[in-house]
């Protein structure tokens, strides 16, 4: 099978072009070319195919096997891939998703892509479309004695909340017997954002699965672990389902973005900085679409007996 690896501000996985290649039981010859011993090493595998909807389609597998819906770094690659590798000239794209359908604009220098603005559409807020269980949710208490740490560690307003009917924004969610403030939200998958106070120093691998299995999330979620820099600017670690820590989640970036924006935080264009770079994400709640900007590289092309 040939391949190329591709990386996004970190979020690395393997593409394989499937107008050429065919992938047998790709569930598992993920787990084998992601583990970083044995493998390739990857965050998962991404087949490039064709599409009688769009331009093309992005099937993702994490690195346990399970099948993705969506992966915003992910989907930047696909677009570098398909441009500086022939596939199409055409520097805006559509691409089929297990979320729908994304547009993407891509930024050419000299022949390659070097930035894409990917189209993410509407942030999902309604509990049984993220999918949360709000009933395993802590029931909500007086905010005198509950632990609610604070966005930056400076004082600031604890996280507003609105109708639990319509969205969860700055809900309680018990983890092993301690009280996170929790907003949830879905780019196409789950994601849960909370405040901490040091994101360098967290203890992901911990806390990261209890979040992951936690039974509120009948089909598990990404958990980001946020501090809110200032107006405009948000640091952030993720620990994403079937991938564990992973050095950056694009749907997880813009995730963190419309929670700050809905807890007055921050501005409707905010840079999230994640571990392996910047994504620049902006909220347009006039068309309630978020656009999400970042690079895509390629690492190496190779070719593996699977």
């Amino acid at each position: 099978m040939k391949f190329t690896k591709m990386q996004g501000i970190g979020n690395d996985y393997v593409y394989v072009n499937c107008f050429r290649e065919t992938v047998p039981n790709p569930g598992e010859v993920a787990k084998r070319i992601s583990d970083r011993h044995f493998g390739i090493g990857s965050d998962g595998l991404i087949l490039i195919k064709p599409s009688e909807d769009a331009d093309f389609e992005m099937e993702m597998y994490n690195s346990d096997g399970s099948l993705g819906a969506m992966c915003g770094n992910g989907i930047r690659c696909v677009a570098k891939y398909v441009y500086d590798y022939g596939l199409t000239d055409k520097t805006r794209i559509t691409v089929a998703t297990g979320s729908g359908i994304k547009t993407l604009d891509l930024t050419v220098e000299d022949g390659k892509v070097t930035l894409v603005k990917v189209d993410m559409g509407a942030p999902i807020l309604k509990t049984e479309r993220i999918p949360v269980d709000v009933t395993k949710l802590e029931e909500e208490k007086d905010s005198v004695g509950a632990e609610r740490p604070e966005p930056n560690g400076n004082g600031d307003a604890a996280p507003k909340r609105v109708d639990k009917n319509e969205a969860i924004v700055g809900r309680l969610l018990r983890v092993n017997g301690k009280d996170y403030p929790v907003t949830c939200v879905s780019m196409g998958n789950p994601h849960c954002v909370t405040c901490v106070d040091d994101v360098d120093g967290l203890k992901i691998e911990t806390i990261g699965p209890d979040f992951e299995h936690h039974p509120a999330f009948p089909n598990r979620v990404n958990t980001e672990f946020i501090k809110v820099i200032d107006r405009n600017t948000v640091q952030m670690r993720v620990w994403e389902r079937g991938a564990g820590e992973t050095w950056a989640c694009g749907t997880g970036a813009c995730a963190v973005a419309v929670a700050c924006i809905l807890n007055g935080w921050t501005e409707d264009r905010v840079t999230v900085k994640l571990r392996g770079g910047d994504l620049h994400i902006q909220w347009d709640r006039q068309k309630n679409t978020v656009f999400m900007t970042g690079p895509a590289e390629v690492v190496f092309d190779g070719e593996i007996d699977i």
